[in-house]
């Protein structure tokens, strides 16, 4: 039977293709060719080499005519490669027929990334994306692995009636999969949901670290909390949100969140299989979106990520641009540029921490942000409430008095209606 929960990896040398029809997306489509190459390495796989396929037009069997095929095939067998991976997305038939050619596996971006997604996936719910993923993806690709089978086998006619009832079978198993896998993913996210409906109950602001694969965001949450989160200089390097406690200078506390990074053609299934995943955003007080200033595509990456969140609905959150990495960049040029594409971003390093305490700085502003200072006198029996101003809120004087405590704070919106109980008669 074809399994697809579990993919063993059997190959170790890969060779690239990109296929582009105009000119005018050449560039892109090196751009593309790099970040395909930086995939690939992540898993494991050496990139031996490459190649840029111009053509007039597309053919439906291989994508690409016979003679750019057998350039491809002799190059890819010239290094000794055993898995020939496309940037653009090959069609079930396309695949078929380019392994049946070169005798080998033959992948495209999409598999790649979900492959890429499930070596990062650390929780349940990850898994579970993970999976479906995978499940929708191979389902009209079965019959790519009996292909494979019937080979194996010698391919006789009794053998491929059998090969044709099983893939029936294994079809309608595949679906009854999806079905149950998607039925766990919606409890999965139901308790994810309360978990995270049990947090904003504890009124503590939340900032959600969005941006590109590779931009820092994961080193960035370890330097501003003093965390240990998985940090790592490869694309996707963490697939679940995860949420630390950063403590500002003025002593509130901030949750700050890492997310799933971004890339550019992300299929559009892979969009919705991990939309949970950012969906920390959706109820975050406000974003943090760090940009790898040291890319030369900083631009270009800084309006996928923005357009990813458009299609989230949640870019008219505040959002707080970070130009990470400025260790590594020593243009003032380049520095300008970006400063022009937003006059309000914070230039930082997270391996050097240059910028984080103006960083620090920035977030407290956003926490003043429309916030009035009140007066209250707080009940000894009560100090548990002058412990939630002090994580969630801002205290600017606090005395001690026989009635209990007064205080001059700001509390968050969450802690204000319980407050209104204990506001001072002599406060405004």
């Amino acid at each position: 039977m074809f399994e697809v929960s579990e993919k063993p990896r059997r190959v170790e040398r890969a060779f690239l293709v990109s296929v582009v029809r105009h000119k005018e997306e050449e560039a892109r489509a090196v751009s593309l060719l790099k970040e395909l190459k930086e995939l690939v390495e992540n898993l494991g796989i050496e990139v031996m080499g490459s190649i840029l396929a111009r053509v007039r037009k597309t053919y439906p069997k291989f994508l690409l005519g016979k003679g750019k095929v057998q350039e491809i095939l002799e190059l890819a067998q010239a290094a000794e490669c055993d898995v020939i991976v496309f940037d653009n997305e090959l069609t079930p038939g396309q695949q078929r027929n380019w392994e049946k050619e070169c005798k080998g596996a033959v992948i495209d971006r999409h598999e790649v990334i979900i492959d890429v997604f499930a070596d990062r996936a650390q929780t349940r719910e990850a898994v579970l994306q993970v999976e479906l993923a995978r499940l929708e993806y191979s389902l009209p690709r079965l019959r790519r692995a009996w292909t494979h089978l019937g080979r194996q086998r010698g391919g006789g006619v009794t053998q491929r009636g059998e090969g044709e009832a099983q893939l029936e079978l294994d079809q309608r198993m595949l679906r009854d999969k999806i079905a149950s896998t998607k039925r766990e993913l919606v409890q999965v996210i139901r308790q994810r949901t309360l978990s995270r409906k049990r947090r904003r109950r504890v009124p503590v602001p939340t900032a959600s670290i969005v941006g590109y694969t590779n931009a820092g965001k994961s080193t960035l949450l370890n330097k501003l909390t003093g965390s240990d989160i998985y940090v790592a200089d490869k694309l996707f390097a963490t697939l679940d949100p995860t949420s630390r406690k950063m403590n500002l200078p003025s002593g509130r506390s901030l949750v700050l969140t890492d997310t799933v990074g971004f890339v550019r053609n992300l299929p559009h299934r892979l969009v919705d299989a991990f939309k949970a995943t950012l969906e920390e955003a959706l109820v975050a007080d406000f974003l943090i979106h760090v940009v790898d200033l040291s890319s030369g595509e900083a631009v270009e990456q800084m309006e996928t990520t923005l357009e990813v969140l458009k299609e989230l609905g949640i870019v008219e959150k505040k959002i707080v641009t970070v130009f990470n990495k400025v260790d590594l960049v020593n243009d003032e040029i380049e520095r300008a540029s970006a400063r022009f594409k937003d006059p309000d971003a914070i230039f930082v390093s997270a391996t050097t921490s240059e910028g984080l305490e103006a960083l620090a700085i920035v977030f407290e502003g956003i926490l003043k942000e429309g916030v009035v200072e009140r007066e209250y006198l707080v009940p000894h029996d009560r100090y548990d409430l002058v412990a939630r101003l002090r994580r969630a809120g801002s205290i600017r004087r606090e005395e001690p008095n026989e009635a209990g405590v007064f205080l001059l704070a700001s509390p968050v919106d969450a802690l204000i209606p319980v407050m209104e109980a204990f506001r001072s008669k002599h406060g405004s």
